[in-house]
């Protein structure tokens, strides 16, 4: 059975912010990376534990995705995964 993904206001503005700030430079490039990013998430709904578990806290149930040097960090809770955070890989959680 499918998971529900769902994606947190704060992870929407985050994804916002990284299109933006890369913008200034490259509008494409902004569009490549974001695309990255959806792209990344696309079979979470049937792999939900496809991402590896967050070093910082290791729980299981709260997994992360790598792209370029972005950190998409999301919860498995039931039968839902919701995208938490989309950080750089050098800010602290």
């Amino acid at each position: 059975m499918a998971y529900s993904v769902n994606w947190s206001p704060r992870a929407i503005a985050d994804v916002d912010a990284i299109a933006n700030y890369i913008a200034r430079d490259s509008p494409a490039y902004a569009s490549a990376v974001v695309e990255k990013i959806l792209e990344a998430t696309r079979n979470l709904n049937t792999f939900p534990l496809s991402g590896r578990v967050v070093p910082e806290f290791g729980d299981e149930m709260l997994r992360e995705k790598l792209v370029y040097s972005y950190r998409i960090i999301y919860q498995v809770q039931d039968r839902t995964v919701t995208i938490t955070t989309v950080i750089h890989g050098k800010q602290l959680l």
